[in-house]
């Protein structure tokens, strides 16, 4: 048992025994060299024990160490003085191939191995470097300056994600929000402010004619009073509204109907005491044309953003300058959420004129009570003052901007389309030219073949390269068709050169050497080129090769309701000129009249080569949009360009006619002071004067219903 326990046992010996050797995995070496015959160890050297010699006795390993075989002239130096533990080197390839040597007798004046490895192997040991905190790298190599790590920035997988973050936090956000004020309030402020209006019109109209007792004077009177407080109750929001833009240095109709129901106050308190109607029914009247202009206007904003949030792509329209005959283009480009967000709340020019003559107005209607109670007394000043407030602004004013807007915002909501503000508006109308393309009349399939039939003796297939040659070659929305039935004929591919584009809508150049016309029936009987009668079609593609008939293409162009629509509309307008911009040559005149049912006189169809100009020019990128749309064909954008004249004339012309009707009633109202015919003053009179102005204003406020 002691001889067991002082046995070191090697786990290399362990195997050896049992006739197998540890293996180790390393990357792929070049196989070692053969084994030279191992030297016979000098006397210095303590003698060799080899690999396979039996184990009779314990091995003392305290002062051994293992190394490869040196010659007596190479033994490597030792790289410690004690040689109390064991130092193992793996000195071959194979790393089962160790070998031992005793160390004990190894100097420092040893000398070193050499290079040469071709016969033996050698492994030197390498001294452990002393402790130190200082870093150093491993290798010499330059060191840049240390660079700290950056954010990661928001990269977005696709276009489509980006822009709906935007729609939830623009468009998506303002709908919810809308959605929970809704306006079912203000439906039921309308409705009772409506009904106010007609009680206390009824009356208004009794005591015109007189179908009033004296002794129920009085209670007129107060129900007239009541009633005006009623309205302004119901249109608190108006009110408050109108105070606070006085506060920011902005002066509005609100703020003026907040100043008139001041004065109306105490005209009716001096009216109880004088017992005299006040003109309350004119107010009540412009009180409801005010709250029915603010649901006009929360309904339109609520249309404009659900279009906007359930869009998957925008597509806008940007001015280019000087596109056309010197007419500014109206190009198709990528839409951006912003040009929208930024100005769809803005004021337009007509609704900035029409709040600054509200100011005007509201300073003149005091001249012209001060002047009234210069000539006569304090009560008859602030009745004039009162009647003047009310006749400076028809109750129509109120809905002159936002009726129109709401009428054809809704419209547009139907086809995904929200104009840009006022800005957009601006930028659509005026002497513009609106691109039409090849995309905005057919789909991608909208034009299929329908047949073919050939003529003369050439080989179908050679007719069909050639043809196929000259469509490809002019890269119009066929070419797709054509390459189609070049694969199926197995023909050969062609190239086309001298293309030339004849007015009378036909395609000529030189395929193989040989000349080759495409276009009409008409086109070849131009050209001299005999059509059988039996061959006659309205839509079809002729084929001439070297002035001889060779084919015949039944095509057939699918037209679509948006496409009509957005035609029609885009051509009724003089200052709208539409450019036909495809490289078809089959899109003649002629064609577009019978396909689409239009006055084809009002699209022009410039030469090929300005066709390609106006297709290569680009839209600049400082542009803006002027509209959004979230639909695909021509409809949406046509309606939407037409729809911003039209809303433009609209507005101008509600403007004009109140501050005309303003003016007229300030007038009207200077001269009874200055004459003397305050009698005139009745409430009666006053809500007819209303009643007057709000038929053209309303028959204005429905020309955006006509686009």
């Amino acid at each position: 048992m002691d001889e067991l326990e002082n046995l070191e046992f090697d786990i290399e010996d362990i195997l050896r025994e049992f006739g197998s050797e540890p293996k180790e995995e390393s990357p792929e070496v070049p196989p070692a060299p053969e084994p030279q015959p191992e030297p016979e160890p000098e006397e210095d050297v303590r003698t060799y024990i080899p690999r396979s010699a039996p184990k009779t006795e314990p091995t003392q390993f305290s002062d051994t160490v293992r190394i490869d075989t040196f010659p007596k002239d190479e033994i490597p130096a030792p790289v410690a003085d004690d040689f109390s533990h064991t130092r193992r080197w793996a000195v071959t390839d194979d790393l089962s191939d160790t070998r031992r040597w005793d160390a004990s007798q190894i100097t420092e004046d040893a000398p070193k191995p050499a290079d040469d490895f071709s016969e033996t192997r050698r492994f030197t040991p390498q001294q452990e470097e002393p402790y130190t905190d200082k870093w150093e790298p491993e290798y010499e190599q330059p060191m840049g300056n240390y660079v700290p790590p950056q954010p990661i920035a928001f990269k977005p997988r696709s276009p489509v994600r980006e822009l709906k973050r935007k729609l939830v936090v623009g468009p998506e956000k303002r709908y919810y929000t809308l959605s929970e004020q809704g306006v079912g309030k203000l439906q039921v402020a309308i409705f009772f402010s409506l009904l106010v209006v007609l009680i206390s019109a009824i009356s208004t109209g009794m005591y015109a004619m007189g179908m009033v007792q004296e002794n129920r004077l009085r209670l007129m009177i107060f129900g007239q009073f009541m009633s005006m407080l009623v309205t302004a109750l119901l249109g608190s929001f108006q009110l408050i509204e109108g105070v606070a833009d006085a506060f920011r240095k902005r002066f509005t109709l609100n703020t003026l109907l907040a100043v008139t129901f001041i004065v109306c106050c105490v005209d009716g308190i001096l009216c109880l005491q004088q017992v005299r109607v006040p003109c309350c029914s004119a107010f009540c009247l412009q009180m409801t044309m005010s709250l029915w202009s603010t649901y006009q206007r929360r309904g339109r904003e609520i249309f404009q953003m659900d279009t906007l949030r359930r869009a998957n792509h925008l597509t806008g329209v940007r001015e280019c300058p000087d596109y056309f005959d010197g007419a500014k283009g109206l190009l198709q480009a990528e839409g951006q959420l912003e040009d929208f967000m930024d100005n769809y709340a803005k004021q337009g020019k007509p609704e900035k004129q029409l709040n600054f003559y509200a100011l005007i107005a509201m300073g003149a209607a005091f001249a012209i009570g001060i002047t009234a109670g210069v000539l006569l007394d304090f009560s008859v000043a602030v009745q004039v003052t009162a009647v003047s407030l009310l006749a400076a602004v028809p109750a129509t004013a109120f809905i002159c901007q936002s009726r129109p807007a709401w009428i054809l915002e809704h419209r547009l909501h139907k086809l995904g389309t929200v104009l840009c503000g006022w800005q957009g508006i601006e930028g659509l109308s005026g002497k513009a030219a609106f691109p039409i393309g090849y995309k905005n009349l057919f789909s991608p399939k909208g034009a299929r073949l329908n047949g073919m039939k050939f003529f003369g003796n050439r080989e179908p297939g050679q007719v069909v390269a050639y043809a196929a040659a000259m469509i490809i070659a002019e890269d119009n929305g066929l070419a797709p068709i054509f390459s189609q039935v070049l694969d199926s004929h197995n023909g050969k591919h062609y190239d086309a050169f001298h293309l030339y584009h004849y007015e009378s809508g036909g395609l000529g150049g030189v395929v193989n050497g040989e000349v080759v016309l495409m276009g009409s029936a008409s086109f070849m009987r131009n050209m001299d080129i005999a059509v059988p009668d039996s061959a006659k079609l309205k839509q079809a593609i002729y084929v001439a090769i070297e002035g001889e008939l060779s084919c015949l293409f039944a095509i057939s162009y699918e037209k679509t309701k948006t496409t009509v629509a957005g035609l029609s509309t885009l051509t009724s307008y003089k200052d709208l000129t539409c450019v036909m911009t495809a490289d078809d040559f089959m899109l003649t005149h002629s064609f577009i009249h019978n396909k689409f049912g239009i006055k084809s006189k009002r699209l022009s169809m410039p030469e090929w080569d300005v066709r390609k100009q106006l297709r290569e020019q680009q839209v600049p990128e400082e542009a803006p949009n002027l509209l959004l749309t979230i639909s695909d064909g021509l409809s949406p954008l046509a309606y939407g360009v037409t729809g911003a004249r039209m809303l433009k004339k609209t507005c101008r012309m509600g403007t004009a006619l109140h501050i005309a009707g303003g003016v007229i009633g300030l007038a009207i109202m200077l001269t009874l002071v200055l004459l003397g015919g305050l009698e005139l003053l009745t409430p009666a009179n006053m809500f007819l004067y209303q009643l007057v102005w709000m038929i053209p204003a309303l028959l204005i406020t429905e020309w955006t219903r006509t686009i």
